[in-house]
């Protein structure tokens, strides 16, 4: 029995009127307690259990990419942990590999509250939380005090860098640079996120004329060191995004991040949030199962437009097994989750990885390797 669903969940999703975002911090400062505050000898039989309940270790599993090992193909999407203070206990919950952030060159509190909402009915959440995370420098000395490199559960740590509020569109690619400039030595990959539809005229940044100075002051400072990949929203039209292709091309950026949340709310079955307000009313982003279907078209736009030369790391509504090989299968390398392992709990993961090891039986196929892309193989 699935402990989290049985019980915990219930709580949580009640009519109890606990803010989602207190319960989210709650989670954050356990968690930050069980690394860094239990005793040595506590923490190791804790993260031994732990690993023991959501761990899969299996060869068919793992791949290499960027020069990187991925023990699976799951990772936690950035918004969870934005200030990197469980870092080093993801990969006890059965995680290939964790993003951190989004973080911002300057400190910022974000929009006000309540800044996000669970639409049950949907399997979904909506957000406007803004970006608020304590700066790039405070993440990084809080990184070297972690000293990843020597965690006995090493995996792939990657860092989605924003734009600061208070910083004019027109200085974005400095801004961008600033924090980059402090973290680079610190994490595996970066994502340059442009996405997000909850700091002002941000998404506007995917246009040409104002994502090319950000990536090439990127690129410059990089000097190929670390995989640079972009995040992209679900809602740039087929021309929109492949702009952005032709300039990862250009800038041999190493991947695209496929989606962000959408401003879409067609289809919605919650239609009011707390205090009986109007999700149609409410500014921010969707992210859950609604955006499931337009995140893996998004996919496969991609590898088709690429022709598979791309590596997608892809995102959005994945609940299950099922929902993670679909994007697999349309093209993503790596997959990632937030609001599904809200929803399901910790064991989600292991549930997901157990059903693509027998999807890979049932398909004659010996590694997960020869599943991305599979749609698109001659059959």
């Amino acid at each position: 029995m699935d402990i989290y669903q049985a019980a915990i969940r219930p709580i949580l999703f009640s009519g109890i009127k606990a803010d989602p975002e207190w319960l989210h911090q709650q989670t954050l400062q356990t968690l930050n307690w069980l690394d860094t505050g239990m005793p040595q000898f506590a923490k190791q039989w804790v993260l031994s259990k732990l690993y023991q309940s959501y761990c899969v270790g299996d060869v068919r599993l793992e791949q290499s990419l960027w020069g990187q090992r991925f023990v699976n193909p799951i990772g936690l999407a950035a918004g969870f942990d934005k200030d990197g203070v469980a870092a080093r206990i993801w990969p006890s919950f059965g995680f290939g590999f964790a993003e951190l952030g989004t973080v911002t060159f300057q400190a910022q509190p974000g929009n006000p509250r309540p800044r996000l909402f669970r639409l049950p009915r949907d399997r979904a959440a909506l957000n406007r939380m803004g970006f608020n995370n304590q700066g790039a420098a405070t993440l990084a000395e809080r990184l070297k005090s972690f000293d990843l490199d020597h965690c006995k559960l090493k995996n792939p740590v990657g860092i989605n860098l924003g734009k600061s509020k208070i910083t004019p569109l027109g200085e974005a690619a400095e801004d961008y640079l600033g924090s980059f400039r402090l973290l680079k030595e610190l994490g595996d990959y970066f994502v340059v996120n442009v996405s997000s539809p909850n700091t002002p005229g941000l998404r506007s940044l995917q246009s040409t004329d104002q994502l090319e100075p950000i990536l090439s002051a990127l690129q410059q400072e990089n000097q190929g060191q670390k995989p640079l990949l972009i995040k992209i929203a679900p809602d740039l039209e087929w021309e929109a995004i492949d702009d952005v292709l032709k300039l990862a091309q250009q800038y041999n950026l190493a991947g695209i991040i496929a989606t962000n949340t959408t401003i879409r709310r067609d289809g919605l079955q919650t239609q009011t949030l707390q205090a009986g307000k109007l999700v149609s009313e409410e500014a921010g982003g969707i992210s859950g199962a609604p955006l499931k279907d337009r995140s893996t078209e998004v996919i496969r736009f991609i590898w088709q437009q690429t022709d598979g030369k791309l590596p997608i790391v892809g995102v959005g509504g994945i609940f299950t097994a099922e929902d993670a090989w679909e994007k697999i299968a349309a093209g993503a390398s790596l997959i990632q989750v937030y609001t599904g392992w809200i929803y399901e709990g910790p064991g989600m993961v292991r549930r997901i990885l157990d059903g693509l090891m027998q999807k890979l039986d049932e398909r004659g196929l010996e590694t997960l390797g020869e599943a991305i892309g599979f749609d698109h193989s001659p059959k």
